[in-house]
């Protein structure tokens, strides 16, 4: 099934009910927000644009996007979203290596790849000629996809190499919605979606299921994420729903404690794409309230791998509380969940391993990669690449990245540990553990550590609190203060970078 089929049923159900915002200005309806990318999909197919044909999308959040998206959709094609923070000329790869037929860009990012060069002709979405596509005589069916067809070409952030197209089809993104409504969240009509996040990556992912329950798509006149902003679309609409990265929601309690906001009108945030710390989501719901989700994913499984959901996540009476905060949850409904030894043999509940994963929502592949592909699915399991464990009820917890762990004498240090102990010191703001080559042990544990605001926490106050709280062997022989951590678009932290920072202080 094609996915522009719930555009469609929606807006023949309900025409007259808001779709797309711009901040609080209403700029469409279903039935107009369907007639838009329908008419933008008769466009493209006059254009030669056919199913199957990559379309990229480099676009900042704004509600054009969406009309571009299921116009694409409509046709048969596949849209190709690329980070709106990227340099041109890292979207200009992009645009060659998946093949791009067209794109649409907002008109800085236009001016950019016209800078760069890229032989894909691109369509500037302030130009008359986009007002056009969205009057053209409009694309009267829906053109059908099959579940194993490609939706939508997903780049990964390329943190470790150039990024790696990972191939996601209609039918991973059925299932991954459908899983939302099972197992992350329901969605209401009366609902509304906050897009504060890039829409190239899970907020993006993420508006499938309101377009389903025919809900309403806000854009924040800024562009991007601004806590006080947030807070009175909120306040505005009355039951809002974000997705966020746990920097976000760590910026979001910011904000509300200075400011005294108490985020009303935030019905959910679900946070995911990198570690929340215990200490972070704590201070979060004792200041907002169960309004918080966790769920882990990745690109090749996206946001439906588990979820760890609202009540456990502001349950404080169960006796192991503290430990299934710790974790990402349970398995999502469409996927098994295995944690395997170095053979990819199943190990035992508590025991470490790499985290594997099978099930309709992983991807089949990436885009022209056959060894990539060969090396990541392994009999039908997509190896992660992460590090973690499943306890006797199934809560899975993250370790980290195999590439971070850290062997010091033999003996496995998982960063994650080290942090989530620094982070409860009231001192720290963030911190990220890393490796350092040591001849007689091969590592050390290192920390780089962001004081917190007013904060004048030293070496002696930090080690002090890890002898109180993790084994002597895993607490950092170091540890260096930064101003900031060094992350990629999606507030990850690049630890390839504070290794090189490593390599670059020993080489002095």
């Amino acid at each position: 099934m094609n996915l522009a089929n719930w555009l469609q049923r929606t807006a023949v159900k309900t025409p007259d009910r808001p779709a797309l915002f711009l901040g609080t200005e209403l700029l469409a309806d279903y039935g107009a927000f369907d007639a838009r990318a329908a008419s933008v999909a008769a466009a493209l197919k006059a254009r030669g644009v056919g199913p199957g044909d990559r379309v990229a999308i480099f676009m900042k959040n704004l509600p054009d996007y969406m009309i571009v998206e299921y116009g694409v959709w409509y046709l048969g094609a596949v849209i190709v979203p690329i980070n709106a923070k990227l340099h041109a000329r890292e979207a200009a790869w992009i645009i060659e290596d998946s093949g791009a037929t067209i794109a649409f860009a907002t008109p800085d990012a236009a001016a950019e790849l016209a800078l760069v060069g890229t032989d894909c002709p691109v369509i500037d979405v302030s130009s008359g000629e986009f007002a056009q596509m969205q009057q053209a005589p409009r694309l009267v069916a829906v053109t059908p996809r099959a579940p194993e067809d490609m939706a939508w070409l997903f780049y990964t952030s390329g943190t470790t190499g150039k990024p790696k197209g990972v191939i996601i089809t209609h039918g991973m993104l059925v299932g991954m919605a459908l899983c939302y409504f099972a197992d992350v969240d329901p969605v209401r009509p009366e609902d509304c979606a906050i897009y504060a996040a890039p829409m190239s990556h899970a907020a993006g992912i993420y508006n499938l299921m309101h377009v389903l329950a025919g809900c309403s798509h806000v854009f924040p006149p800024s562009g991007g994420f601004d806590g006080r902003e947030i807070f009175d679309l909120a306040r505005h609409y009355g039951s809002a729903h974000l997705f966020a990265a746990p920097t976000m929601v760590q910026r979001l309690t910011q904000d509300a404690k200075e400011t005294g906001e108490t985020g009303e009108g935030l019905r959910t945030i679900v946070y995911g794409g990198g570690p929340m710390y215990v200490a972070d989501i704590v201070e979060a719901v004792d200041h907002f309230g169960p309004i918080f989700v966790q769920i882990y994913g990745q690109g090749e499984c996206p946001m439906a791998i588990s979820v760890l959901p609202r009540g456990d996540v502001a349950d404080r009476t169960h006796p192991n509380w503290r430990e299934r905060l710790t974790s990402v949850g349970r398995a999502q409904s469409m996927v098994e969940i295995i944690i395997g030894d170095s053979d990819g043999a199943p190990l035992p509940p508590g025991e470490t391993g790499e985290i594997m994963v099978r099930g309709d929502t992983v991807m089949p592949g990436y885009w022209n990669n056959p060894a990539a592909s060969e090396k990541t699915i392994v009999d039908g399991w997509l190896l992660t690449g992460d590090m973690g464990f499943l306890d006797a009820q199934g809560y899975l917890t993250l370790q980290d990245r195999s590439k971070d762990m850290i062997i010091s004498g033999g003996t496995n240090i998982y960063p994650r540990e080290v942090e989530e102990a620094l982070m409860f010191h009231d001192g720290v703001a963030e911190v990220s553990v890393v490796g350092r080559p040591e001849p007689e042990w091969g590592e050390d544990v290192v920390a780089f550590v962001v004081r917190a605001a007013g904060s004048n926490v030293d070496e002696a106050a930090l080690d002090a609190h890890c002898l109180d709280n993790i084994a002597r062997f895993k607490r950092p022989k170091a540890y260096f203060w930064v101003s900031e951590l060094p992350k990629n678009n999606y507030g990850k932290v690049l630890k390839t970078d504070l290794r090189k920072r490593l390599e670059e202080m020993s080489d002095e």
